[in-house]
């Protein structure tokens, strides 16, 4: 089975498939953001819509997505804002470090840098 390369996609049906729109506005999607389907998909919706509603049954990040539906990052960014604006998919984003209190030290670092170097 031969893959396709996401650079030889066309991009008239890239356009076509984000209604002309190149940017997801200000989502806060990132590649690891997680979406999970809140409903089934419904006739007449856009098949890659359909797709990702089918996909997101449990949870899965954008990044996945995209490799599932071989398309873009930025063109799964956008389908999946429209069906978070419908209310179809729900968001969950990843937890922000806990603070710089439970980073390790520069010394704890360098110590182990040398011992892996040693190996």
């Amino acid at each position: 089975m031969s893959r396709r390369r996401l650079d030889d996609e066309n991009p008239d049906r890239l356009y076509t498939v984000t209604g002309g729109r190149g940017d997801a506005g200000d989502t806060g999607l990132d590649l690891v953001s997680l979406v999970i389907a809140e409903f089934d998909p419904a006739p007449g919706m856009q098949s890659e819509h359909m797709r990702i509603l089918d996909l997101s049954r449990a949870p899965i990040a954008i990044v996945e997505l995209s490799a599932e539906l071989r398309l873009p990052v930025s063109v799964v960014k956008i389908l999946v804002s429209d069906l978070l604006d419908t209310g179809r998919l729900s968001l969950r984003r990843p937890s922000p470090p806990a603070g710089k209190a439970q980073l390790p030290d520069m010394e704890t670092l360098k110590q182990v840098l040398i011992g892996l170097e040693s190996l």
